[in-house]
């Protein structure tokens, strides 16, 4: 049986994190650099893809791809949960162009 090597594992490839976005929260429309799925666990959110708006709930999952233009609301008056999966190296950029290289994802 041949023997694949791979200079790095997938698994040192990914970052996954536990987020909570609070009640009433809508955070900035941005792109990443890098596919992001997310994962509801708890609750409810408004998510936007480009210019096409979603409610999610508990148990959807959203793929981000690299380059969409992508936003999330808490409409409700309850904390939802995430769980978010990328790879190393994921960068958001904001509207204005602010650029965010989040610690988690590095």
């Amino acid at each position: 049986m041949p023997h694949v090597h791979s200079a790095q594992p997938q698994a040192e490839r990914l970052r996954a994190w536990r987020g909570e976005i609070p009640a009433g929260t809508k955070a900035p429309a941005h792109t990443v650099t890098r596919e992001e799925i997310l994962h509801l666990l708890v609750g409810d959110l408004l998510v936007t893809l480009d210019d096409e708006s979603t409610r999610i709930t508990a148990g959807d999952t959203v793929i981000i791809n690299p380059g969409a233009l992508f936003a999330v609301e808490n409409p409700t008056d309850q904390p939802a949960v995430t769980w978010v999966t990328t790879s190393i190296g994921l960068e958001a950029e904001l509207m204005d162009g602010t650029r965010i290289a989040p610690p988690w994802a590095n």
